[in-house]
């Protein structure tokens, strides 16, 4: 099959939220270090090594976006937040060891601090260095030793104080990036509810227009008098039959509710059984759809478009016969796959001015088509479409085995 059209989103769909809830962190905080740092005397020191924070920052938060999505892409939110528990320790580890590692590279800070000692002493602190001036002898001046020159012991401890406090920072963008997830995911759930009600009702009207159609009609009751006409009354008997049958249950239908697949597809054996008195020798219909497959549920009236494209533009352009085939499999991944398509099974070379009719005027259908199903299922469901290496045409449509939202 080629030149296939598919609907589906990618793993990262929600990446413009994410990154502006990271941005907007980093922002809060970068914003409380610039007014840190110009509260001093040397603010661009500060701000030089707060950089180095920062970026590191914003590219783990990233990782632990990256993770979630990896991890819980499809999960519910407990386990998001799980996902997303781990990824936060992991970036507060990672966060504390670049803070000790960047150290060494750091701008020592020419601001001063000046305390006065309850001992009359004056205590000056300048970047690493500490000096006690006392009145009677010299300056005492002391060096903190780098973090680096400390034991691995006391390194570790200081790590770890450093990543709890990380933890929690980078817990809160984690809390605030599922509360928007789920929010917004709530948001699409009501706009696809309210979407697959306006398709519905959409779906309904062009069944209805479909059904009171002139030409169907017509052509319907013109078999019908060929068969009276040429004596053949329990054909004819059978075919109103089925119209009827056809007419009662498509108005009876709810066009917002959903209908199992064996509801459905005998909906279509109605129409079908209508068509093939239309064109005893030029359509023939296969229908395959296994036993644990009959119960999945899908909108209403979701194949009409698709059969009656076939018929129209498949049978009807066709001198020879052409086969219409409905099949339904299973997926082994809580997802089901039903094809529908048309094949040449003889001669089957347009009538005449019909050349391109196969493929034209589809596109409206198909599209409803690929709207309901997204509306209903969102990102658990797709559509495809398109010709076939025979010269026929196919729609193959997946959707989820379980239709609960």
């Amino acid at each position: 099959m080629s030149d296939w059209h598919s609907r589906d989103s990618g793993r990262f769909a929600d990446w413009r939220l994410a990154m502006k809830s990271i941005l907007g962190f980093w922002l809060v905080y970068a914003a409380t270090v610039v007014a840190r740092a110009f509260l001093g005397t040397d603010p661009l020191t500060t701000l030089r090594n707060k950089a180095i924070i920062v970026a590191a920052g914003i590219l783990l938060t990233v990782a632990v976006y990256l993770a979630i999505n990896f991890f819980a892409r499809n999960s519910n939110i407990r386990r998001k937040a799980v996902a997303a528990a781990l990824a936060s320790l992991a970036a507060a580890a990672a966060q504390a060891g670049i803070l000790l590692f960047s150290e060494r590279f750091m701008h020592e800070s020419k601001e001063e601090f000046r305390y006065q000692a309850r001992e009359g002493f004056i205590i000056v602190e300048k970047g690493n260095t500490v000096r006690i001036e006392r009145k009677a002898d010299d300056p005492l001046v002391l060096t903190w030793p780098q973090m680096y020159e400390l034991d691995p012991f006391k390194q570790l401890r200081y790590g770890a104080d450093t990543a709890v406090i990380w933890f929690f920072f980078f817990a809160a963008w984690s809390a605030f990036y599922l509360a928007a997830l789920s929010q917004a995911q709530a948001l699409r759930a009501q706009r696809r509810a309210a979407e697959a009600e306006r398709s519905a009702q959409t779906a309904q009207v062009r069944a209805l227009r479909y059904q009171v159609n002139p030409h169907f009609l017509f052509n319907t009751f013109n078999s019908l008098s060929s068969l009276i006409m040429t004596g053949k009354p329990d054909k004819a008997e059978s075919m109103l039959l089925a119209l009827s049958t056809f007419y009662r249950s498509s108005l009876s239908l709810d066009p917002t509710a959903d209908v199992t697949l064996a509801e459905e597809i005998n909906m279509q054996r109605l129409y079908l059984d209508i068509e093939k008195v239309r064109f005893p020798k030029r359509l023939k219909v296969e229908i395959n759809v296994p036993a644990e497959l009959e119960n999945v549920r899908l909108p209403a009236l979701l194949l009409q478009p698709i059969v009656e494209n076939a018929i129209k533009y498949g049978v009807s352009a066709s001198r020879g016969t052409v086969l219409l085939s409905i099949v339904a499999m299973p997926l082994g991944t809580g997802r089901m796959r039903l094809d529908i398509a048309n094949h040449p099974v003889s001669d089957s070379r347009p009538a005449s001015g019909s050349e391109n009719n196969v493929h034209e005027g589809t596109g409206v259908g198909l599209a409803n088509v690929c709207q309901r199903l997204t509306a209903r299922f969102g990102a658990r469901a797709s559509c495809s479409y398109g010709p076939t290496k025979d010269g026929g045409y196919a729609v193959s449509i997946t959707l989820p085995v379980d239709a609960d939202d």
